[in-house]
């Protein structure tokens, strides 16, 4: 019988809990999925606030999966993100101490582990180590070492940093109902997961995951995860400035953004008016579809602005082959592909989950549950024991002997490299401020509202 995996996705707007299982042909069946609104406040850009108000939240999520299925929850797999996650490269080496000096998958985790131990500022922790390439001796280029010979082996790795504060409240929303959380997913790895195939990771992507809190952004080239960041905008800042500029409560506004919203103002009929219920008896309020779509249409513009930024950033602006993968409940607004391909010159697909699933509801391929799928995704691989699934390809325990890459091809890899680090060093030094800036500005602002 195959076993069963569990895992529950805090957002901002929902909370998701899912069971799913690996078929005999290697794909992933959902068995069950149930979803609740987020009490309102309890969640802020993807991190707990109230713990208790949460924890509820996920039991309703859970009792509603079991009493389709009775499946019982036990340890689950959760996605974790926020705003202050962020990406540090860093490089590390180990020395083969073996008498035939050949590569072990002990020799891997030893310089992972390694890593892990690296000094961070207070109240940081290491989520995850992104290996990018290893180096075996003099040869450079090289992705799975294991099974090659040499007396030194270098990596190039990207970690992902996170706050222990994040991390202590997800684990607790599921600890207080006597679950094992057995390990936290970055979340846009695990809705990249769900949505990627790989043809697009190997082209070069970029998966933009709009959610109710954030939008989620992780760059792929040639099958490696390369750079993650989280925007601190989503579909619920859109929700506010609806709210603040037609003067409605928070749950009118978001039905208007869902039933008459489009996020190009062109596409909008300049004498068409929605009616609104006004607050306590108050006169309705007509409302142009015009002036929504207007709102709407500049927040998005600026949302975009920042993706650019971050791709910039990224290094891999002009190399994304595949160009954007859009997810996330928030892709579902109308018009919001053709938008993005305007602002940012790059292909836009809207990308629902799908790779590699196997389901019997339609439900399931919603782009705002990419994430909860993904969670079952990356849970069945970890129970499976595949190494290197951040590389975004599974390498098996028994590897075979990998050929040493051409070091004429790397070194000129790595020149290409240094030249486009080179372009975008001013722009990164700035846009590390900004950010700064901009996290400043939004929290400031919250406690205005």
């Amino acid at each position: 019988m195959m076993k069963i995996i569990t895992a529950i996705d805090i957002g901002t707007t929902k909370i998701v809990a899912i069971a799913g299982e690996v078929t005999e042909k290697g794909k992933v069946r959902i068995l069950g999925m149930g979803s609740v609104p987020t009490p309102k406040g309890s969640v802020k850009r993807g991190v707990p606030l109230n713990v208790d108000q949460v924890s509820q939240a996920v039991k309703k999520a859970i009792d509603s999966v079991q009493e389709k299925t009775d499946i019982k929850f036990k340890e689950v797999y959760i996605g974790i993100a926020g705003v202050y996650m962020h990406t540090r490269q860093t490089n590390h080496s180990v020395m083969i101490e073996s008498k035939e000096f050949e590569i072990t998958k002990d020799d891997v985790d030893k310089m992972i582990f390694e890593i892990n131990q690296s000094a961070l500022d207070p109240g940081d922790e290491i989520l995850h180590v992104i290996p990018q390439e290893f180096i075996v001796d003099a040869n450079s280029g090289i992705h799975t070492p294991i099974g090659m010979f040499g007396k030194r082996l270098s990596g190039n790795f990207n970690i992902i940093i996170g706050k222990v504060i994040s991390s202590k409240h997800i684990r607790l929303c599921v600890e207080r109902l006597n679950l094992n959380a057995k390990k936290l997913f970055l979340e846009p790895l695990a809705s990249s997961r769900a949505v990627l195939t790989s043809e697009e990771k190997e082209a070069g992507v970029a998966l933009v995951d709009i959610g109710g809190g954030t939008t989620d952004l992780a760059v792929y080239y040639e099958g490696i995860l390369r750079y993650t960041a989280v925007i601190p905008f989503g579909g619920d800042v859109i929700t506010t400035d609806l709210k603040v500029g037609c003067k409605i409560l928070h749950n009118k506004a978001e039905t208007l953004k869902v039933q008459h919203g489009v996020a190009l103002s062109e596409f909008a009929d300049n004498d068409t008016l929605v009616t609104v219920e006004g607050i306590n008896g108050r006169e309705a309020q007509n409302i142009s579809v015009k002036l929504v779509a207007e709102i709407i249409q500049a927040r998005v513009e600026e949302i975009c602005e920042i993706i650019d930024l971050e791709l910039l950033q990224s290094g891999y602006r002009d190399r994304i082959g595949a160009g954007i993968s859009l997810t996330g409940g928030g892709a579902l607004l109308k018009h919001l592909p053709q938008l993005m391909k305007y602002r940012l010159g790059l292909d836009v697909k809207l990308s629902r989950p799908g790779v590699n699933l196997v389901t019997s509801t339609r439900t399931i391929s919603n782009p705002k549950y990419s994430t909860a799928v993904g969670l079952i995704m990356l849970g069945i691989e970890e129970e499976q024991q595949f190494e290197f699934e951040s590389l975004g390809r599974a390498v098996k325990k028994n590897i075979e002997e990998q050929n040493i890459t051409n070091e004429a091809k790397v070194d000129e890899k790595e020149e290409l490299e240094k030249d486009d680090k080179s372009k975008n060093l001013k722009a990164g030094g700035r846009f590390s401020n900004f950010k700064q800036t901009l996290l400043q500005f939004i929290n400031d602002n919250d406690k205005e509202l």
